[in-house]
């Protein structure tokens, strides 16, 4: 077996050593040390962008639901009776007043004018001859040559020819009159519905029971009608009374109308009719507006739902801001404006009703405030802000 040799360590090379390692481990400390990140800067002040409220002289408008309607309406009935033997127009065409729509048989019809005519030339030769015995019967009467019953008969004969003429002209405008009756024309200018009867089909004019061969609306003026509300009524008067605003039953009070996809009321009326009395169930008054409705486009069709406004308050001068300015706060509206020293302020704020897309501001703000409108999720009140002030292009007036 072999024996264990004893090992000798060097106490020098081992202090080296560890002094070697005892470096190392500051250096690896020391650089750590040297890469530490920097602590973060300072946020920058939000840019926002400010305008000033726009100062201008508005009414505010109350708005209703309505439906349009035709100022004339014509069902197109047959005033005599007979085959209907053609028709003269497309379905849903657009018709001048004195069209030809349909036309019925009109021999039948032309047959009794012939016999009317012929009728009355008749009874003309009969007031001719009447008349000469007449005549030649009153030189008779004054030497005796007849008597004076045959005189007077002579007389009355000329009287009956004088009234079958009568008769008979008569007689002659009926049958011309139903002569033009089979020609059906268009009583006004508007738009037509389909045709009830097709060619071939018996019309009938008996009264009451007449039949329906299409039907007839006007398109210019169109007429929308629509309930207010008695409160609404009773301020409409009041401000006719102290001269602010029109006699709505006079045609003096302006109304717009916009239909379900427009915006902005672009059609411009008068109100021209005002119902005689409140209806007790609804409390509600039905009035009625009158719109110019231009072809060849005719936008405003009869029946549709449209919505109408019509002004409910005296111009006053308003300030209004966009909308988007304003925030909520529990229920409080407020908005933020930038002082002189492009600090964030809180302003609580009272509103009105919307003008054209922007917000009337009853109280809370002056002319010459900033209302900040862009950049309002970085800021709060008291907040160094870069502000950017632009100036907001006022819209058109607006109101009659």
């Amino acid at each position: 077996m072999a024996a264990h040799l004893p090992i000798h360590r060097n106490p020098m090379r081992t202090r080296l050593k560890n002094n070697i390692l005892s470096s190392v481990a500051a250096l690896c400390l020391l650089t750590a040390a040297c890469h530490k990140p920097a602590p973060p800067s300072a946020r920058p002040p939000a840019a926002v962008t400010a305008n000033q409220p726009v100062q201008r002289e508005i009414s505010e408008w109350d708005e209703f639901p309505g439906r349009l309607d035709a100022v004339e309406m014509v069902e197109v009935r047959a005033r005599v009776s007979g085959y209907l033997q053609s028709i003269h127009f497309q379905d849903g065409a657009v018709v001048k007043k004195g069209d030809l729509l349909f036309v019925i048989d009109p021999r039948q019809y032309q047959a009794e004018l012939d016999r009317a005519k012929a009728d009355l030339t008749q009874a003309e030769s009969r007031l001719e001859l009447a008349t000469s015995e007449f005549a030649r019967a009153e030189r008779l009467l004054k030497s005796k040559a007849i008597s004076e019953e045959e005189a007077e008969s002579r007389h009355k004969a000329k009287t009956e020819a004088e009234a079958a003429i009568l008769s008979a002209r008569a007689s002659v405008a009926t049958a011309q009159l139903n002569m033009e009756y089979t020609h059906v024309t268009a009583p006004i200018t508007g738009r037509i519905s389909r045709k009830m009867m097709t060619e071939g089909n018996l019309v009938n004019s008996s009264q009451g029971q007449s039949s329906l061969l299409t039907t007839l609306v006007a398109l210019d003026p169109i007429y929308c009608y629509f309930d207010a509300d008695e409160q609404a009524i009773l301020k409409y008067q009041q401000l006719a009374r102290e001269g602010k605003g029109g006699n709505i039953r006079d045609g003096a009070v302006a109304c717009e109308l916009e239909l379900a996809n427009e915006t902005g009321f672009p059609h411009k009326g008068k109100l021209d009719f005002v119902d005689n009395r409140i209806d007790p169930a609804t409390g509600t008054l039905r009035l009625r507006g009158v719109f110019p409705n231009p072809g060849p486009d005719w936008v405003l069709q009869p029946g549709f739902f449209a919505r109408v406004r019509v002004p409910g308050t005296a111009k006053y001068p308003a300030l209004l801001i966009p909308d988007l300015a304003v925030g909520t706060d529990q229920g409080q509206k407020f908005v933020y404006t930038v002082n002189s020293a492009d600090t964030i302020e809180y302003h609580t704020v009272k509103l009105g009703p919307l003008i054209e897309g922007l917000r009337v501001v009853r109280e809370g703000l002056k002319p010459d405030d900033w209302i900040v409108v862009n950049g309002l999720m970085a800021i709060r009140p008291g907040a160094k802000v870069t502000a950017t002030r632009a100036a907001q292009a006022a819209p058109a007036p607006a109101g009659p």
